[in-house]
């Protein structure tokens, strides 16, 4: 039993990691901790210099720097044909073979309220956030698949070992806003949560895929809902966001980009679908997972039994976070702003 519980789910060493958003914050630091463990990584984003510099910053942490293998591409992932071709050129890179692992970091927010963003932010907010993760799943899944790469390419496949292959991983990266409201967050929030909705309808038809493929490695579907990340972009979403919203966000302290890397890839080792990296994000999510996929029988009645506790907890933090906001209302007014005299 010891055995089962330490079991690693997820090996990376001499596999192909490709992280999109791997130039800056949680994807580079994730990066780098995946070449410590000896996985060959490729990382995108558009910046080439960020891209350059974020490459020897992955390279110089590799457990073995001379025979592990590093790449970039450059590419805007908001264009579909753009992730088809990032897929093509990592597996050109890798000698034929597609990537085994697809960790998708990358993202912005737009922390503002409804009624006062920018229209284009909506459309904005969903392309960063959902589409182009979107994207790249289906560019993985089509690479990763027997009966949707082209026939000369299925003929040409060498003989399947006997033993089962380990298992190739598409990782989406949403947020603790996915999971619980906060005002300020309109725009984001349902890019997030698109994600999870992605992730959990994926992980049922990879369930088909393996049922009519039993010979090629299974493909397993994570979703990481990390909170307040402590990063450039999170300066710069604080120069946009109300005064209103960091009250509501002032009981989270943030994580580094480094500390959330490492915990998420200690949930992805524990072989977690949905990985929490912080005690109340798990919490809450315990009172939402609805049909998602829970680690098993053992874990489901957990998470069950600490959701039944935490579903409480959550009507009362509810209902006191928005007497908090109507008093603020009160005391200042519409726009999320503290009145100039404060």
């Amino acid at each position: 039993m010891g055995n089962l519980i330490s079991k690693n789910e997820f090996p990376v060493k001499d596999r192909v990691v490709l992280i999109t958003g791997g130039s800056r914050g949680t994807g580079l630091e994730g990066g780098r901790q995946l070449a410590a463990k000896g996985a060959h990584v490729v990382i995108v984003a558009r910046d080439i210099k960020r891209l350059e510099e974020g490459h020897a910053y992955i390279r110089d942490g590799a457990l073995s720097p001379q025979t592990q293998r590093f790449h970039h591409i450059s590419a805007d992932l908001t264009d579909a044909s753009e992730c088809q071709r990032v897929i093509r050129e990592t597996t050109a890179w890798n000698n034929g073979a597609p990537p085994d692992i697809v960790w998708c970091c990358h993202g912005s927010a737009h922390p503002t309220l409804l009624a006062d963003t920018p229209t284009e932010q909506f459309r904005a907010q969903m392309d960063q956030n959902y589409f182009s993760s979107a994207y790249i799943a289906q560019a993985a899944l089509q690479a990763w698949l027997p009966h949707k790469q082209p026939q000369q390419q299925q003929l040409s496949k060498p003989p399947m070992p006997n033993t089962p292959l380990p298992a190739r991983h598409l990782i989406f990266t949403a947020s603790f806003v996915a999971l619980f409201p906060l005002a300020g967050y309109s725009p984001y929030s349902p890019s997030k949560a698109a994600l999870r909705s992605l992730s959990d309808s994926l992980s049922m038809e990879c369930e088909l895929y393996a049922a009519a493929h039993p010979h090629e490695p299974r493909i397993r579907v994570h979703t990481l809902f990390p909170a307040t990340i402590l990063t450039e972009g999170y300066e710069a979403e604080n120069r946009i966001k109300t005064d209103l919203t960091r009250k509501l966000e002032e009981a989270d302290a943030g994580q580094t980009p480094a500390e959330l890397a490492r915990k998420a890839i200690a949930g992805l080792e524990a072989g977690q679908e949905l990985v929490a990296t912080d005690f109340l994000t798990g919490l809450v999510m315990t009172t939402v997972m609805g049909g998602s996929v829970r680690g098993g029988f053992r874990r489901g009645l957990g998470t069950w039994l600490v959701g039944c506790v935490a579903g409480i907890v959550m009507v009362v933090v509810r209902a006191s976070m928005d007497r908090d906001v109507r008093r603020w209302g009160r005391e200042h007014g519409p726009s999320g702003m503290r009145r100039a005299v404060d």
